[in-house]
């Protein structure tokens, strides 16, 4: 799932410090970073579910899938649904706002998929929410429908949904997603030599510059 990196329509809880333009770049490193990953992992089939238009930050070989829906309840459960005639139903989701994600770590978090047949892979992120779900073939209308996204308790009604639908949730590591300044300092001095990490410094270079 990602957004167009365009000023003004992303990483708006980064503005201030920064400026929208400054905003949208640190998306569009994040997002390259992330679709790095998923080009180098094993999975048959890449796809994002863009709310936007694509650019040259997609690498070949990654499918585009429109985003549709009111809410991002809505807009996860109509992206699995327009995948399914080409997964099955299954994989592993991720979002853009976690750039540290490796090609292993998302190579694991299939295996898992994959190997448990009733297992659902939910990957918690430290603001309350979860940074991966992985399915394999189960409703999507009925796992995201009415599960309140970007909040606090996401992760725990997450959690709960997929137990009430019969299945053996496998928690995975936490990670930090990139939605406050503190998270996008955090995560970028995890990974110095990545596109987001780059991002920051130009950032934090242009403000000493400013300064002196």
């Amino acid at each position: 799932m990602a957004k167009a990196p365009v000023p003004g329509r992303v990483k708006t809880r980064l503005c201030p410090p920064l400026s929208a333009v400054e905003a949208a770049a640190v998306a569009e490193a994040a997002l390259a970073d992330t679709l790095t990953a998923v080009s180098g992992c094993g999975a048959d089939h890449k796809v994002v579910a863009l709310d936007g238009v694509r650019g040259e930050w997609l690498p070949e070989g990654i499918r585009v899938v429109p985003q549709h829906g009111r809410g991002l309840d809505q807009r996860l459960a109509h992206a699995w649904a327009a995948t399914a005639p080409l997964t099955g139903g299954w994989g592993v989701q991720i979002g853009m706002d976690t750039p540290q994600v490796t090609s292993a770590e998302l190579d694991a978090l299939l295996e898992v998929v994959v190997s448990q047949p009733r297992a659902a892979v939910l990957g918690p992120a430290t603001d309350g929410g979860w940074w991966t779900i992985g399915l394999r073939g189960t409703d999507p209308r009925r796992v995201f429908t009415g599960v309140p996204m970007s909040s606090a308790c996401t992760g725990a009604v997450q959690v709960a949904r997929l137990h009430a639908l019969g299945l053996q949730v496998r928690t995975v590591h936490t990670h930090r997603d990139i939605d406050t300044f503190a998270d996008l300092a955090a995560v970028a001095a995890a990974i110095p030599d990545s596109r987001t990490g780059a991002a920051w410094r130009r950032w934090t270079d242009a403000v000493s510059e400013r300064a002196s």
